[in-house]
């Protein structure tokens, strides 16, 4: 039509660097944000974590970690325990449990977990050999893993200690001993 000014669409090169430059701005984000493999450590060994009781009966020593997803504490171990883990794959069972799962409370009580994050130490028949409570570097868990390992004593560090129950003293033992049985503050309570 004479007289009307036609509009110019976008020629092919400039629809190229369009797209071209699209596509650059989506793998910046997904890099930004940390690849397409996002999962958090903490999540990635819950998503590959054993059945505590497959872990406890394999042949291998095994380590239990409970924990929490909005404990920090927890979330700032967790590249020191997939370290851990990926360093000792079939050899040494990284298990973790959440408090917060209502399929855990057996474990949960079982193992008197009363602050997070805790470490339970197993040997290779899956018998206890001492707990850790707090926060732990990845020199620590490489010494706790070796200890393990080696079927060594655990090293002397600070908040850990030997196993010496499962289960509270019957009402029986808690009378020859004159103490009485008074409930444990659970991993959650915080008064």
């Amino acid at each position: 039509m004479p007289g009307t000014p036609e509009s110019s669409p976008l020629g092919t090169a400039q629809r190229w660097v369009l797209v071209l430059v699209a596509v650059a701005l989506a793998l910046g984000l997904v890099m930004l944000r940390g690849g397409i493999q996002s999962e958090s450590p903490m999540e990635q060994l819950a998503r590959r974590t054993l059945d505590p009781q497959i872990a406890l009966n394999n042949g291998r020593p095994t380590l239990i970690e409970f924990y929490a997803d909005w404990c920090q504490v927890c979330r700032e171990m967790a590249p020191s325990m997939l370290e851990l883990e990926r360093s000792t794959r079939d050899r040494l069972d990284v298990v973790l449990v959440n408090v917060d799962n209502p399929r855990w409370q057996d474990l949960v009580d079982r193992y008197d977990v009363n602050g997070i994050p805790q470490l339970n130490l197993f040997n290779a028949e899956g018998e206890p050999r001492g707990r850790s409570l707090g926060l732990r570097n990845l020199e620590e868990l490489e010494l706790l893993g070796t200890a393990l390992l080696e079927n060594q004593p655990l090293p002397s560090l600070p908040g850990i200690g030997s196993i010496s129950r499962l289960q509270p003293p019957s009402s029986e033992e808690s009378a020859l001993a004159g103490t009485t049985s008074k409930p444990t503050a659970g991993p959650r309570s915080h008064g």
